[in-house]
């Protein structure tokens, strides 16, 4: 099996490239005085290691330590008659790293380090002839691309483009500039930046060095208004701090893979890694973001359905018929269910104490997440199996994850489900292992909540995911999640209709904290031709929103949310605002959903009674 065309790769998927080679060097003792790119030469063994440090992190895209080896460059070294040994020692270290049938091996070229047409630089035929030099050495080396990096002259950068494209017009050449804090590049807009690059037809252009991820977002967000090639970004690891001598970045793997997450679902960006200050547990946080973002497609064959007769030989039954809740949601009623967190532990005491107590109060159901926040509890289809016992009373609704269990394992986990009398399934793709306790733990997707939903649908209809009977069908209430305050709102309402149309019955959205998110969601979604009930967090401190806001990927509290925590102070005086702020929202948008779905903090229970008091019907009064 062989790689696909570059540009195809770009096209059909998010691509992951290796972070920082020179902060990478640097950090193993060698000088700054020295050329980076002779280290190819002198210590092949070093560059060899952080190329497979970098892969086995999980780049599909790396660099050949030649960002510096042109002949400008290495002539201050005394190297300039080196640069055919160094370039091919280059290439052939990545190569001799990359699987020929997993990894490109980009061809990396940098500034030529002088002015262009000014008294102390170098003329334009003179760069061209050094560009040249430098190119066809990374070409008749092997490499599957270029990347044309760091350049804080566009002009420059747009020679170099011209250059290669002249070399070979349709071979794959990434162009990067680099910006400022104010979003300029030697003074020129993104936009501007993006017009001088176009006619020469880069495959991708985009920016790196210099910002952190935050502050690479917006001129991001730019490019991407302005033009309809595939982006690339590779932040530095934050801000460089002058730390006992040496610079160092700050920015943690967690924060560089959250925006790298914006920049690709807000930007378009395509291809994501690193730059300055970057190593490979920030491109493993990264991998397992995109990993998240975009699960893999199972090669399975499924029986094609022929024109005209029925998508599936049996019938399946109609949702409002499956269980007590559907029945409940069918005739108008505004329905609530409540999430209470399995135990990290053996003892479930506290779950069924809840699930009682939401009963009295006359909840309808009770959801139990999987693994929440990518944390090792107890199996939701365990604990619920056995707590599951007066559903006509107050049923469970079982979350459900894509992110632990292969595709056999997702078929026999629903059918012990059914079999074990549980009908309410809430399918989620789940949050990546880099959140939680184990972060190196590995994360599966097979499917993400769209592909387990067609799963679920397909057991509803007495076929497994490859078409086969499985006998008797299963009559599970799908459910699905949505996030009004997504960075992406056309792609979160085309993954909700993508769920819909694979079979999803019901709606739970994310915390709502200001129903303007909500609102400007269904008028972007329209009229849904399933129920949605929205989700609300009744905050418990100032501390809390503030951890909600900063730390959990899809929270956004509005400031005066915050602001009216914080001036609440703390204990019983910051609940009661929760509960307060809580109910506001839940009132305010009570007339555009169906239901409410309370996610109280730290499992108690009884704040979610507090926010649905006077909302929902009682519990009926029992005759025993």
């Amino acid at each position: 099996m062989s790689l696909p065309a570059f540009k195809d790769a770009l096209r059909d998927s998010i691509l992951v490239c290796d972070g920082a080679m020179g902060t990478q060097i640097y950090s193993h003792g060698v000088h700054l005085s020295r050329s980076f790119d002779e280290v190819n030469l002198s210590n092949p063994y070093l560059v060899s290691k952080i190329h497979h440090d970098y892969i086995s992190a999980g780049a599909r895209v790396i660099e050949t330590n030649t960002f510096g080896a042109n002949r400008l460059k290495l002539r201050r070294h005394a190297l300039a008659d080196k640069i055919g040994e160094i370039i091919a020692a280059g290439v052939k270290l990545a190569r001799e790293a990359a699987p020929r049938d997993e990894v490109y091996v980009a061809g990396s070229a940098g500034p030529l380090g002088v002015k262009l047409n000014h008294p102390e630089g170098i003329e334009k035929d003179e760069a061209r002839e050094v560009f040249a030099e430098h190119f066809t050495l990374l070409l008749d080396n092997g490499v599957d691309l270029l990347f044309l990096e760091t350049f804080s002259d566009p002009l420059e950068l747009a020679l170099a483009l011209e250059t290669a494209r002249g070399l070979r017009p349709d071979f794959p050449v990434v162009a990067s500039a680099v910006f400022d804090e104010r979003g300029l590049s030697q003074g020129k807009t993104p936009e501007q930046v993006v017009g001088l690059l176009e006619p020469f037809q880069p495959t991708a252009v985009g920016l790196n060095c210099r910002l952190s991820a935050d502050l690479m977002l917006p001129i991001l967000q730019r490019m991407h208004a302005a033009t309809r090639l595939p982006l690339s970004a590779m932040s530095d690891a934050g801000e460089s701090r002058l730390v006992e001598d040496r610079d160092m970045y700050i920015s943690t793997p967690e924060f560089v893979a959250d925006y790298a997450r914006r920049a690709i679902q807000g930007a378009g960006v395509r291809l994501v890694g690193g730059c300055c200050g970057t190593n490979p547990r920030h491109i493993r946080a990264i991998a397992a973001t995109v990993r998240m973002l975009q699960p893999g497609t199972p090669s399975i064959s499924v029986k094609e359905a022929e024109a005209g007769p029925p998508r599936f030989e049996k019938e399946g039954k109609p949702w409002k018929e499956k269980t007590p809740f559907a029945a409940k949601l069918a005739r108008g009623k505004f329905v609530s269910s409540v999430e209470i967190r399995p135990p990290r532990g053996l003892d479930s005491s506290s779950v069924k104490e809840a699930l009682e107590g939401l009963a009295a109060a006359g909840v309808d159901a009770m959801n139990i997440p999987d693994g929440p926040r990518a944390t090792a509890r107890m199996n939701p289809i365990h604990i619920a199996s056995r707590l599951n016992t007066e559903p006509e009373r107050i049923e469970i609704i079982v979350h459900y994850t894509c992110r632990d269990r292969n595709l056999l394992g997702i078929q026999a986990d629903l059918l012990g489900a059914y079999s074990l009398g549980l009908r309410n399934i809430l399918a989620v793709t789940g949050d990546p292992p880099k959140l939680g306790d184990y972060p190196d733990a590995t994360a599966v997707f097979d499917v993400d909540a769209i592909g387990l939903v067609g799963i679920l649908n397909r057991l509803n209809h007495g076929e497994d995911l490859a078409a086969r009977p499985i006998g008797d069908q299963t009559e599970f209430l799908i459910g699905v999640g949505v996030n009004p305050g997504a960075i992406n709102l056309d792609l979160e309402v085309e993954r909700l209709m993508a769920k819909i149309e694979n079979g999803a019955e019901y709606v739970f959205t994310q915390p709502v904290f200001d129903p303007e998110f909500l609102t400007r969601f269904l008028d972007r979604a329209g009229k849904l031709p399933v129920p949605l009930l929205a989700g609300c967090y009744p905050l418990y401190s100032y501390k809390n929103a503030e951890f909600l806001h900063n730390e959990v990927p899809g929270m956004t509290i509005p400031e005066e949310v915050r602001l009216r925590m914080k001036e609440a102070g703390t204990g019983a005086r910051a609940q009661d605002m929760g509960v307060e702020i809580a109910r506001e929202a839940l009132r305010e948008v009570r007339q555009r959903v169906q239901g409410a779905y309370i996610m109280p903090p730290f499992d108690k229970w009884e704040l979610a009674v507090r926010v649905l008091d006077g909302i929902i019907e009682p519990a009926p009064v029992s005759k025993k």
